[in-house]
């Protein structure tokens, strides 16, 4: 058998752990964490490619942009769904490599469409939904770390995993205003497109937001293949994985990772085109990156507060907070054309940010505690039954921590086009924060009932 696929893996064996796992563990995630990243950079580039299209030549209304910038997630959490059960059949070090190299069809289609204004509207559409492959590597990447780490270390190396990796929202978000301001790649990359800016005609290379991640997606696709791992104990088929639909608390944590994750992907989305709607004198592009970046650094806070104080716990005060933050964004907001605190708007969303990362790592650190609680107290007494029960709760809280991922991905549509259709209908966006308002309610309610109080069914 090769040397990529490993025949032995007890991570919960302290003498295997400190000898050989956690070594092997940390080189998977060394590189599943740069391929995570590039993954949200071209799942998240129209956030910002959308508020550039006038100045490139291109011409929508406020509605067709919310579109391009929604659909991404839809399509990435549609595909999430399936990519959630594919690592136990592929293999984590296979579908790492195979699933960050698709990555260069949209990044290479949005650079050949951006070069010419006149590609139309129903094809910019299709690219994005093809970067919907980036939002979908999340699902596959989570599972397949999950199966390399502890218990008592998950919540950490998921929350680093997924934290750092949310990091490509930022990125992408500071990098490619920079890149399409000058002709990066010279003749070979295209012709720049020209605007007038304060009385003197500028150039623009909108490709480039597409080309310049086009290198390091083949870096980091070869590096995953050459250099991670497959578990054979961690194979299973999908039916074997199915078993999660028929579990109470996947559905209850694929509620709130809806607010939590969400609600981070969903603000990174619809951020800057909020911004230009609310406050037309400001720059969303200058400041749009400042909140994906603190939600990405807080999410290993998450995880790390939950293994210190409990999943659930951490969680119900997130939801708390973010009640509290949707407040406060709505008393920034301008009414009827007057008014408004960029400042206020901006701050309120930087601490909406920070909330959702730190309960998108406290409820993946609740997935596995659940599940490994629930085959523990399902399997009968004697040291087979327990370590049987063990493998089942791997198993089966892998896939919940990619399905609950996928399902929490919609929230990166429903904002978007939330803030969308109530500019459109109302002409402002508190009807859509308004709603959000009684969402973030049910899931501190779900989160107290099911998990936080005591006496909970599943204190976790």
């Amino acid at each position: 058998m090769s040397t990529s696929v490993l025949t032995r893996w007890e991570p919960e064996d302290p003498a295997f752990w400190k000898y050989q796992g956690a070594r092997i563990a940390y080189r998977n995630l060394y590189i599943s964490i740069p391929a995570l990243m590039l993954a949200f950079v071209v799942w998240m580039l129209w956030s910002v490619v959308a508020v550039n299209l006038d100045r490139a030549g291109f011409h929508f209304t406020g509605n067709q942009l919310f579109w391009l910038t929604a659909l991404p997630a839809l399509s990435g959490a549609t595909l999430r769904i399936f990519y959630s059960f594919l690592v136990p059949i592929f293999g984590g070090r296979r579908f790492t490599a195979i699933s960050t190299a698709l990555l260069l069809i949209p990044a290479l289609g949005m650079g050949f469409a951006l070069r010419d204004p006149s590609t139309s509207y129903p094809t910019l559409l299709v690219l994005a939904l093809l970067c919907g492959l980036g939002g979908a590597n999340f699902s596959s990447s989570m599972a397949n770390i999950s199966f390399f780490f502890p218990k008592a270390r998950k919540g950490l190396a998921t929350g680093l995993n997924a934290g750092i990796g949310n990091l490509g929202v930022s990125v992408v978000q500071f990098v490619t205003p920079v890149v399409v301001s000058v002709a990066v790649f010279g003749a070979l990359g295209g012709a720049g497109q020209e605007y007038a800016a304060n009385g003197a005609t500028q150039q623009l290379w909108l490709q480039n937001a597409g080309f310049i991640w086009v290198p390091f997606i083949v870096v980091s696709a070869l590096a995953a293949w050459f250099g991670m791992h497959d578990i054979a104990d961690a194979r299973a088929s999908f039916a074997e994985q199915a078993v999660i639909f028929r579990r109470r608390h996947n559905w209850l944590m694929c509620w709130l990772y809806v607010g939590t994750f969400g609600s981070f992907i969903g603000f990174s989305a619809g951020l800057a085109l909020l911004t230009k709607s609310q406050f037309p004198n400001v720059n969303p592009t200058a400041y749009a990156f400042l909140g994906p970046l603190v939600g990405a650094l807080t999410r290993p806070v998450g995880g790390w507060l939950s293994d210190k104080l409990g999943g659930a716990r951490v969680t119900l005060w997130s939801f708390l907070g973010m009640i509290g933050g949707v407040v406060a964004v709505l008393a920034a907001l301008p009414h009827n054309g007057t008014g408004g605190s960029f400042s206020g708007f901006l701050g309120a969303f930087i601490v909406l940010f920070a909330l959702t990362g730190i309960g998108n790592g406290s409820t993946f650190r609740m997935i596995p505690v659940i599940f490994l609680t629930e085959r523990l107290r399902a399997a009968g007494p004697g040291a087979p039954a327990q370590r049987v029960a063990v493998q089942d709760a791997a198993r089966e809280s892998a896939a919940v921590l990619g399905f609950s991922g996928a399902i929490g991905a919609y929230g990166g549509f429903f904002i978007p086009k939330s803030f969308g259709t109530a500019l459109e209908m109302t002409g402002a966006p508190d009807a859509a924060l308004h709603l959000f308002i009684l969402f973030y309610i049910s899931c501190a309610a779900i989160t107290w009932w099911c998990y936080a109080r005591r006496n909970a069914a599943m204190p976790c």
